[in-house]
C-alpha cells in the first residue's frame, strides 16, 4: 500500500487531534479519547479515519492510553476516599446526636403526657364527688344570711315595678 499525500496529511492532523485530547486542550469535544472525538478534533470524517493507513496506529495508541493510569490517579482517589469516609463518619455521629435528642425529648413528652392524664383523672374523680355531694344535698340548701337575701329581692322586686 502506498501512501499519498493526503493520506499523510490526514494522518498529521489525526496525530495532532490525539495530541490535543492527551495534553487537555480538546477544542471540539468533551476531551475523553475516542475514536469518535478523534475524528471531530481533526475535522475528518470517521470513513476517512478508518480507510486511513494510520487508523490501526491510532487504535493501538488510544487503548494503550486507555490502559495506563494517569499520574496522581491512585493518590487522588485515596485521598477522596479518605474525604468520604471522613464525612461519613461526621454525618453518622450527628445522626446519632440528633437521635439521642429526639429520644430525650421523646422522654420528656411522654412524662408530661402522664401527669396530665393523671391530673386530668383527679379532676374527674373530684368532679364525681362535688356531683354526689349535690344529688345528696338537693333539697336541703340554705342560704347563709335569711334576712339579707329577703331584702335584696324585695328591692329588686321594686325597681322592677317602677
Amino acid at each position: 500500500m502506498t501512501t499519498t499525500a493526503g493520506d499523510a496529511a490526514l494522518a498529521g492532523k489525526l496525530r495532532t487531534a490525539i495530541a490535543r485530547l492527551t495534553s487537555g486542550q480538546a477544542q471540539a469535544t468533551d476531551g475523553k479519547l475516542t475514536i469518535v472525538n478523534v475524528c471531530a478534533e481533526a475535522g475528518v470524517s470517521r470513513a476517512s479515519f478508518y480507510r486511513s493507513p494510520a487508523a490501526a496506529e491510532i487504535k493501538t495508541a488510544l487503548a494503550n492510553a486507555s490502559a495506563a493510569p494517569e499520574p496522581g490517579t491512585a493518590e487522588d482517589l485515596r485521598g477522596q476516599i479518605t474525604g468520604l469516609k471522613r464525612a461519613a463518619k461526621t454525618s453518622r455521629s450527628e445522626h446519632a446526636a440528633e437521635i439521642r435528642r429526639l429520644n430525650g425529648q421523646l422522654k420528656t413528652y411522654a412524662n408530661q403526657i402522664q401527669l396530665l392524664a393523671l391530673h386530668a383523672e383527679q379532676l374527674r374523680d373530684e368532679n364525681q364527688q362535688l356531683r354526689q355531694r349535690l344529688d345528696n344535698t338537693a333539697g336541703t340548701i340554705t342560704p347563709l344570711n335569711p334576712r339579707r337575701g329577703r331584702q335584696a329581692s324585695a328591692q329588686a322586686q321594686a325597681r322592677t315595678e317602677s
